[in-house]
């Protein structure tokens, strides 16, 4: 039976049993900031767990996607080196929202595995918790199992919670042991290859308080999963997961790749590197389409991991080129089917996968001979553990992930110093912290709390700067420290910096007098804005003021706040969904916007970018503010979120139209046309799969405007420069051609014929045009004191000819250069003439130069 067939049949018998067949959630759990990846079926049903949300039906099933890599669902080490453990797999469940319980749970699975896939009962073990006398009667008397296969165990085994507090309740679990003493007890929960769990089904019908006491919920629910990899393996009859057809179209392909035979051997290393490469490649397939990217925090940096491990075996294999996003073909062949979004997104995946693959590469040989150093030199000095320092340093320098190092050293005998690293880790992030501290920090205001402070009331400061600039205020705590005045009022319209979003500016009025605001900070919901004293005024708590906003700083801010949110949308068009915001700040003279991506955004795509979010711009979007809107409402609307975000019970969503949804604190425009125009300034790599987008609004676009158009007027003013620079430049050089040219007028002097008692001096010279033959002319003329020059030059595929005659010919000898050059011009097919003392002509025919120079005396004798 193939895997799809498996996976058809128990889909089709729990539609038959009246449950509603579900899609997959994405991988990916975007409205759940407490989880990096999915890693259970519940994941999509944990609002109806938790008593907040429904579904119209009470009966469901499906395939779910897991990744487990982190937390204590940690399977990365085993993968590869045993039969069984994954980083993605799927998970097969079925749910009973307050329907059915345990009977039927029970039932319907013992029903599947021994009617419909006929899988041996005499191989099979259940579970239950050690107290569930009602799950362990059920299977003693509604299914047909050993009754010596019923196994009692505690609650790290048969207890399942969702967390330390809430839903929870014992479970039992269904092992197949497939070795040949299968009838012994001692290999259940042992974590055998030999007997290994198949199914596990969840009663939920407890809910523990914060006391760590259990009370009964008012309904029950199942939660069942089953290792889709794993039955797959059972009912194949294979020893491992890995010999399924699940996996080993994936294998073959990396056996075609590298040219190495897969032998089906646990402790091949060959065959353990094809595993990994194997498992690894299907997460990042799985991951990258549903929404997440390679890169250094959270679940991206999960990823990382995965890519470059799996580069690191590839090496084992001799794939020291990029090669696993030529993998991607044969995993979507086997899964896009069932997971449609994998067809949907296969080139933005590979060309992910490549990309990451290329930037890593470029590291990977010069960390792995860096290791191979760090280990001889710990081998030599007998050390069984590879320093912290070094793992540090192969992950700063090199990118190389702890769990990637401690492959490597396993590889070699040795250990890694975890602790000495995490010691590193923790520095390198303080320093950090501690470079990033706002400036207030250094006035105490952060660090000390509310300590000196004169309160006199218990409120926190209402913020009123989403409908209001300007607010009357009253005094309600203040302290004054090294000239400097801290005042805490009841309502305040100063945004104090969140989200990426800068502080106001402004002034506090208090009757005629006023305080320019200089800084901000919040502590305990109170607004602590820092004010002068160069009125030396006295402050009192009780005293009104009004708190007045900076209007105009502010508009520009909020007019980039919001373009951040059109921007944001337009990427996703435009790049893909995989774009996430990874940061941004946003001032009253522009903004930058981090986001995730895998290469350089092309020019093409940054106009596109600019061409949507200015449309929205002139759409005149009405802004729909959902302030202080329940957590889980928000969701509900689809507001976009991610991970690493930390919200509250309560939360503002920001809306322009059905073009954009984000949970958002910040201010913003009334309507999209408020921002007037928008234009990317700039586009650059901050990180690796990490780009910045710098852009303007606004004046901000004019202020750009009149910049380019300045530096243009600049640039033509400066071309014109170097134009005259570049003429005055040419002139003297060929001033300084033409002298050196001259200089060979010494040898044509230096060698005269002699035709009838009169010295003729002739010669081939180098010219570039006529005027420039002239002058040769002249300065042959000025170095003869009596005598007839003639110069012949080809240039511009013709001929030029100059003749001088001296003074005294022209009188005593009555010989005209004119009458010289037209006889030589007629010899090259030209003719010409000129003055007695120079002249110039021209000819067609550069082959017969050299006949005409020779015909010059006999043309010179004749004229006599």
């Amino acid at each position: 039976m193939t895997s799809k067939e498996i996976r058809d049949q128990f889909l089709e018998f729990f539609k038959n049993k009246e449950h509603r067949i579900v899609s997959s959630a994405p991988v990916v759990p975007f409205d759940d900031p407490t989880l990096l990846f999915t890693n259970a079926g519940m994941n999509q049903f944990k609002d109806v767990f938790l008593g907040k949300g429904n579904r119209d039906y009470n009966r469901a099933a499906d395939t779910q996607k897991c990744i487990r890599v982190s937390g204590k669902h940690n399977d990365l080490e085993e993968v590869g080196h045993d039969t069984y453990h994954h980083t993605f797999f799927e998970m097969l469940g079925n749910w009973s929202f307050g329907d059915y319980y345990k009977e039927e749970a029970i039932i319907w699975a013992w029903e599947l595995l021994t009617e419909v896939w006929k899988l041996p009962k005499e191989r099979l073990w259940a579970t239950v918790y050690r107290t569930d006398d009602e799950a362990f009667e059920l299977w003693k008397t509604k299914t047909d199992i050993n009754p010596d296969h019923i196994l009692r165990f505690d609650e790290k085994d048969n207890f399942w919670e969702m967390g330390e507090t809430g839903p929870c309740g014992p479970c039992s679990e269904i092992h197949i042991n497939i070795g040949d003493d299968y009838n012994n007890p001692d290999f259940v929960n042992a974590d055998s290859p030999e007997c290994i769990e198949i199914w596990n089904l969840v009663f939920i019908q407890n809910n523990r308080d914060e006391t760590g006491k259990l009370h009964d919920l008012p309904a029950k629910h199942i939660d069942t999963g089953m290792g889709f990899e794993r039955i797959c393996a059972v009912i194949q009859g294979k020893k491992s997961n890995y010999d399924t057809d699940v996996f080993m179209p994936i294998i073959n392909a990396i056996s075609d790749l590298c040219g190495i035979k897969y032998l089906h051997k646990m402790e091949d290393e060959n065959d353990i590197a094809m595993r990994v490469i194997a498992d690894h490649i299907r997460t990042l397939t799985i991951a990258i389409a549903d929404g997440a990217t390679p890169g250094n925090e959270g679940r991206g940096y999960v990823l990382r991991r995965i890519l470059r491990r799996a580069a690191r075996y590839g090496r084992k294999l001799n794939l020291t080129q990029p090669f696993m996003h030529k993998l991607i073909d044969v995993v979507i062949e086997n899964l896009g089917e069932i997971f449609p979004e994998l067809k949907d997104n296969k080139d933005n995946v590979q060309k992910i996968v490549k990309a990451e693959e290329e930037s890593f590469n470029a590291t990977l040989d010069r960390g792995i001979e860096l290791f191979e150093q760090i280990s001889e030199k710990a081998k030599s000095d007998n050390a069984k553990t590879i320093s912290g320092d070094d793992v540090f340093k192969l992950y700063d320098t090199f990118g190389f992930p702890v769990d990637l190092t401690n492959v490597m050293a396993k590889e070699k005998g040795f250990e890694i110093d975890e602790a000495r690293f995490d010691e590193l880790m923790n520095e390198q992030k303080e320093r950090a912290r501690q470079s990033t501290k706002s400036k207030i920090s250094s006035a105490n205001v952060t660090e000390e709390g509310l300590d000196n402070f004169e309160i006199s009331s218990d409120s926190t400061t209402v913020f009123t700067g989403y409908d209001e600039l300007k607010s009357e205020a009253e005094i309600i705590g203040h302290k004054i420290e090294n000239g400097t005045i801290y005042l805490i009022l009841d309502r305040s319209p100063f945004y104090v910096e969140s989200g990426g979003q800068v502080s106001d500016k402004g002034n506090i009025f208090i009757g005629d007098t006023h305080l320019l605001v200089t800084e901000l900070a919040k502590v305990d919901n109170k607004v602590i804005h820092v004010v002068n004293n160069e009125s030396k005024i006295e402050i009192k708590n009780g005293m009104k003021v009004t708190a007045e906003v900076d209007g105009m700083r502010r508009w520009n801010i909020m007019r980039n706040h919001t373009a951040t949110h059109l921007l944001h949308e337009a990427l996703r068009e435009v790049l893909g969904k995989h774009v996430q915001q990874s940061g941004s700040s946003v001032g009253p003279d522009g903004f930058r916007f981090d986001f995730t991506h895998f290469e350089k955004v092309k020019k093409e795509e940054i106009e596109a970018i600019e061409s949507i979010v200015n449309e929205k711009i002139r759409e005149n979007i009405a802004l729909q503010h959902h302030k202080d809107t329940p957590f889980e409402d928000a969701k509900k609307m689809g507001a976009l979120m991610f991970f690493g975000d930390k919200y509250g019970d309560k939360v503002n969503v920001v809306q322009f139209g059905d073009f954009t949804l984000e949970f958002c604190g910040g201010t913003h425009v009334k309507n999209s046309s408020q921002i007037g125009l928008f234009k990317i300034t700039n586009e650059s790599s901050i990180a690796s799969g990490v780009r910045r987008i710098e852009a303007v609004t606004g004046a901000g676009v004019e202020k750009y405007i009149k910049q380019q158009e300045s530096r243009i007027q600049n640039s033509e003013n400066r071309i014109e420069e170097l134009n005259d620079e570049k003429k005055k430049l040419e002139k003297e050089i060929a001033e300084l051609k033409l002298q050196e040219k001259l200089g060979g007028i010494d040898s044509i002097v230096s060698s005269p014929f002699e035709v009838n008692g009169i010295s003729l001096f002739k010669g081939k010279v180098e010219a570039t045009n006529m005027d420039e033959l002239k002058s040769m002319g002249d300065e042959l003329r000025k170095k003869i004191k009596s005598g007839v020059g003639v110069l012949i030059s080809a240039f511009e595929e013709k001929v030029g000819i100059v003749c001088v005659v001296s003074d005294d010919l022209i009188k005593d000898k009555k010989l005209m250069a004119g009458k010289i050059v037209g006889a030589v011009a007629k010899l090259v097919g030209g003719g010409g003439g000129g003055r007695p003392h120079l002249a110039t002509a021209g000819g067609k025919d550069i082959s017969k130069i050299d006949e005409a120079l020779e015909g010059v005396n006999e043309i010179v004798s004749r004229l006599i």
